[in-house]
């Protein structure tokens, strides 16, 4: 079995203070996929940069932000990877958002979607990432390739996947546009790998800070792992790890058979 978790960790040095390796350590998935690291490669401590699992240290991977303390995102793996891919899109590139690791037939993609701001002003560049996004998977499974889309789309999907739909039909990550985009993505044959394990509501990965929503639950899930269709026969389980703490995310974890 292979276990994929990806987890929107805002910040790696300050989740590094808050038991990181230590979980990492216990969990030992066989790939690590991390948004909104906020961190160059030089600023993170050694113990980071090759944490160690039973059977050896994980080979990991960053993609910073140019503007410091800002977005990014990282892989860690057990196994060395067949090819490390980015996006090859400057706009994009230049803040992050994504790095994918080829094992084989596979590609396991971190990325962190960006968050469409309040009144939309960044409602653009989002979709104009979203489309690049899909081109980008449709792009490797005509290489032959099948995708496992992991992270942090900043998109509650239905009204299932937030506490409050009706209150937030018109605030960043439940806007018409973003959701229209997730309802052509998973028509496209790209598989929301929690829904279709799990129909039940109440189900999240994102709660704010304030109003001591964690604790009453009133959270979004916004982080996802979608695969191909042809691929999902070997997805087993997808489920929210939502007692792991040190974020204003939860990790998600996906299982696949090798």
């Amino acid at each position: 079995m292979l276990n994929i978790i990806s987890w929107n960790v805002n910040g790696i040095r300050a989740v590094e203070k808050k038991g990181f390796a230590d979980w990492l350590y216990n969990e030992s998935p066989d790939i690590l996929c991390l948004q909104e690291i906020k961190a160059r490669k030089e600023q993170v401590s050694g113990e980071l940069l090759a944490p160690v699992w039973e059977g050896g240290t994980y080979k990991t991977f960053w993609q910073p932000a140019k503007r410091p303390g800002y977005s990014g995102t990282a892989l860690f793996t057990k196994k060395e990877p067949d090819n490390i891919r980015i996006m090859d899109l400057e706009e994009f590139d230049s803040e992050g958002r994504v790095i994918a690791a080829d094992f084989g037939k596979l590609t396991v993609i971190s990325a962190y979607f960006p968050n469409s701001q309040d009144a939309g002003a960044r409602l653009a560049y989002k979709l104009e990432f979203c489309a690049a996004m899909r081109e980008f998977c449709d792009n490797l499974q005509k290489e032959g390739q099948d995708v496992i889309l992991c992270g942090d789309y900043n998109i509650a999907h239905k009204p299932i996947d937030l506490a409050n739909p009706k209150t937030n039909e018109k605030n960043p990550g439940y806007l018409p546009e973003e959701r229209e985009w997730m309802d052509v993505f998973t028509g496209a044959g790209y598989v929301d790998t929690f829904r279709h394990f799990c129909a039940e509501p109440e189900h999240y990965t994102w709660w704010t800070y304030r109003f001591k929503a964690r604790e009453r639950n009133v959270g979004w899930r916004i982080d996802y792992h979608c695969v191909n269709e042809d691929f999902l026969p070997k997805v087993k389980s997808s489920i929210i790890l939502k007692d792991v703490f040190g974020s204003d995310h939860c990790p998600i974890k996906l299982s696949v058979s090798n």
